[in-house]
């Protein structure tokens, strides 16, 4: 049953006034389900306001231009790319879950896809990428005998919250609001209003080591109002607990002038805190830090704050540290590699600098949500056993490949192009060279411990240690247990 009344759908699509009635099927909700049905060469439009209306991003359409390359400009793009990666997505969008496993691990195809897009990577590279990783995802709807639920109804919203089952039905819900509200208001008023359905919906966004953060940054850095909607289902269904440590740390605040690398620093001295997580921890920062040394992690988190005016700084500060103790924390002789845990702390860090842009938030709420993921990266860094920090494994490191421009951002990005996993790789390495820009002008301050010729260093290390044996991630590196299958280095590897 349909909320207003529905022509014939024969005269929808071959009788009078059928441009406009279609127009109000496919963007107002709520949608007629019956055109998904449809052939493409089954429709045809009398104007040209109808095809343009079509040939737009809304909120269950995908459409790139090739304009949408990101806040990190470094390659272009061209038509033919942009079509065929709005294809790509839009099917990611229809048919997979944002979970490829019971576990709650992501689906990380628009992530992939939309790095890969903005560095000017082809479309043959694209699709390859995209088929390796859609292989092994699950139907967006988990169950054919799922009955729909209808979240506008606030019970069935309030209900049904982190279970991971209804994650199509909240995409429903969130497309609806968008396409309503418009993607801005939806998001000023469902997750940074300030009030407490707004916080449960901000604090989710933090959840699940920061996915359903990512998955909103992509969306607003690219323009795509059904990405937003696809982070807004994801964040539905993630847990709540990381919001009310994070709310706990904001109240504790008091404003400061300490960084990030002060308190990285006092975290590891501080004994009881560096060791509070343990290796069978199933979550180390839930079952670890806030079970075990919960008033120590908010006392150092809670004195990181962001004063009136020092939005762009400290906006500086923490994509720089994160790249700091994300690349810092190795363990030699052992190979060089990066942290699981720590790398989403950088690649999550990129989209500050879009959140920073959007007219639709306050200066207040930029700091807010600047502050909370600060607070975060203090939490993740002490929930993996606070390892010790080794600058001179950034400075005095020596590339794999030494040769004219494969050993530069081009010639970097193009191995990370072809490196086949879920796109975590090439996300760090795009967001490790937008940090080098984004550090400029700041590598006199006493926070700045990445400064000139580090950046590609790191850059380096990245593509280098993806490709080299043994796992592409470190777990936990902070743990004796996380480098236990490593080798030790077969080369040099510095100065």
């Amino acid at each position: 049953m349909f909320a207003r009344p529905r022509p014939p759908f024969s005269q929808i699509i071959k009788g009078a006034r059928k441009s406009q009635v279609f127009v109000n099927l496919l963007f107002i909700p709520p949608f007629d389900r019956r055109l998904f049905a449809l052939k493409p060469h089954t429709i045809r439009f009398q104007s040209t306001y109808t095809k343009n209306l079509l040939n737009m991003a809304t909120s269950n359409t995908i459409h790139l231009t090739p304009d949408d390359t990101g806040v990190f400009k470094f390659g272009s793009q061209d038509s033919e790319t942009a079509k065929k990666t709005s294809q790509l997505l839009q099917e990611n969008h229809d048919k997979h879950h944002i979970f490829f496993n019971n576990t709650g691990f992501h689906n990380h195809i628009v992530h992939h896809l939309l790095t890969l897009y903005g560095l000017g990577a082809p479309a043959s590279v694209i699709e390859r990428q995209y088929k390796l990783n859609a292989s092994y995802q699950r139907p967006v709807v988990l169950s054919k005998n799922q009955a729909p639920v209808d979240m506008s109804i606030p019970d069935n919203f309030h209900n049904n919250l982190g279970k991971q089952m209804y994650y199509h039905d909240f995409l429903v819900f969130w497309q609806r609001e968008i396409e309503s509200k418009g993607w801005k208001d939806v998001l000023k008023e469902r997750v940074f209003a300030g009030d407490s359905k707004a916080d449960d919906m901000l604090g989710r966004m933090f959840a699940g080591f920061l996915h359903p953060l990512i998955h909103l940054g992509f969306g607003i850095e690219f323009n795509q109002p059904a990405i937003i909607a696809e982070a807004l289902a994801q964040a539905s269904v993630h847990d709540l607990w990381i919001t009310k440590y994070l709310l706990d740390v904001e109240k504790k605040a008091q404003p400061g002038n300490k960084t990030i690398p002060q308190l990285l620093d006092e975290i590891r001295d501080d004994k009881k805190l560096s060791t509070a997580a343990e290796w069978d921890d199933g979550n180390k920062i839930r079952d670890g830090i806030l079970a075990r040394a919960p008033d120590e992690m908010m006392n150092y988190a809670s004195q990181w704050t962001v004063e009136k005016g020092e939005l762009e700084a400290k906006t500086a500060q923490m994509i720089s540290s994160a790249v700091y103790f994300a690349a810092a924390a190795q363990r030699p002789p052992k190979q060089v590699k990066f942290d699981f845990y720590y790398m989403h702390c950088v690649n999550s860090s990129i989209f500050f600098t879009s959140f920073n842009k959007q007219d639709f938030l306050s200066e207040a709420q930029k700091v807010r949500l600047l502050e909370w993921k600060g607070r975060f990266d203090l939490t993740m860094y002490a929930s993996r056993r606070s390892p010790e920090l080794l600058l001179e494994e950034i400075s005095g490191y020596v590339p794999k490949l030494l040769e004219a421009g494969d050993a530069e951002w081009s010639g970097l990005f193009q191995r990370l192009f072809e490196f086949e996993d879920d796109g975590h790789a090439v996300k760090l390495g795009r967001a490790v060279a937008h940090a080098e820009v984004v550090s400029q002008g700041y590598e006199d301050q006493d926070w700045a411990k990445i400064k000139s010729f580090m950046w590609l260093k790191i850059g380096n290390m990245v593509a280098d240690s993806v490709e080299d044996t043994g796992d592409t991630w470190a777990r936990s590196v902070g743990f004796d247990e996380a480098w236990k299958d490593y080798v030790d280095r077969p080369r040099q590897v510095h100065l």
